[in-house]
């Protein structure tokens, strides 16, 4: 299900002024005026209309002119127009996949599109990928996908970026992450128990401390980013001019031009015990 933002007022201090504001994630699912998502092609079954200076809403209810409800929608409306450039219907996903701050089928999506375009870009074996969860801000929903919603889900400008670890190095990554948080992997599976790492396997195979592993990831990740920094001992790092929303489009494009629909990838990369 798709979600907007609502904005609350929490606190106004009538002495010195300051405002104190918090942003809270509330499904649109139209319960109140029957209001949805909207397409560039269905905006008033999505929206409503106005008739005069009546707000009619998709449920039927009506609004007058001088009410919050119908304030909001004008704005909203005549706003359509210029945003039906990202409403376009660029794909479709045959499942919801949820957003969250652990491994979920939408990371893992999302983190074998970047392996794969960096091994493509690089021309070299990339055996593993580490992103963040950060970094992906909404869900997939079900069915049509809009440019808006990639958009939305990687709005921020971080480089793809191939870079070559020895694998104790990528052993003390995996290390720290099981004793605090996981990020987003890939190419991997590995056991916690306890908060320490127990096993890492790379392909299949035990990870090796000394051997040199092809790593893609994300510039946001390079120096300190999320508490990572992978850039400390790296060989081989190439930062490419490309953005992660960018390498999603592409992909969905070629799904599109297959006939093909998003499907998550719902093989685990970490198992906690």
């Amino acid at each position: 299900m798709r979600r907007f933002l609502v904005f609350i007022l929490l606190y106004v201090s009538l002495t010195t002024g300051a405002q104190t504001y918090v942003w809270k994630a509330a499904d649109m699912d139209g319960s109140r005026t029957g209001c949805k998502a909207a397409t560039a092609d269905n905006i008033e079954q999505a929206l409503g209309r106005f008739q005069g200076d009546t707000y009619i809403a998709p449920n039927g209810k009506a609004f007058q002119g001088n009410t919050a409800t119908a304030a909001v929608a004008r704005i909203v409306l005549d706003a359509q127009p210029k945003l039906a450039g990202v409403k376009k219907v660029i794909a479709h996903s045959a499942c919801e996949m949820p957003n969250a701050k652990y491994e979920t089928m939408l990371s893992r999506w999302f983190v074998d599109i970047v392996m794969d375009k960096v091994a493509r870009m690089s021309g070299k074996t990339v055996d593993v990928g580490i992103c963040n969860f950060g970094g992906i801000r909404i869900g997939m929903p079900q069915g049509d996908v809009m440019l808006d919603d990639i958009l939305s889900m990687f709005p921020f400008r971080n480089n793809l970026v191939y870079l070559e670890l020895e694998g104790w190095r990528l052993r003390k990554i995996f290390e720290n992450m099981a004793a605090g948080k996981f990020q987003a992997i890939g190419g991997v599976k590995i056991i916690v128990e306890d908060r320490k790492l127990t096993s890492v396997y790379v392909g299949g195979e035990p990870l090796d401390d000394t051997r040199v592993y092809g790593v893609a990831t994300i510039s946001f990740l390079l120096h300190g980013g999320d508490g990572l920094t992978l850039s400390d001992g790296a060989s081989g790092l190439n930062v490419y001019d490309i953005y992660v929303a960018d390498a999603v489009l592409e992909h969905l494009a070629c799904l599109s031009a297959r006939g093909e629909s998003v499907k998550g990838n719902d093989e685990r990369c970490v198992i906690i015990k």
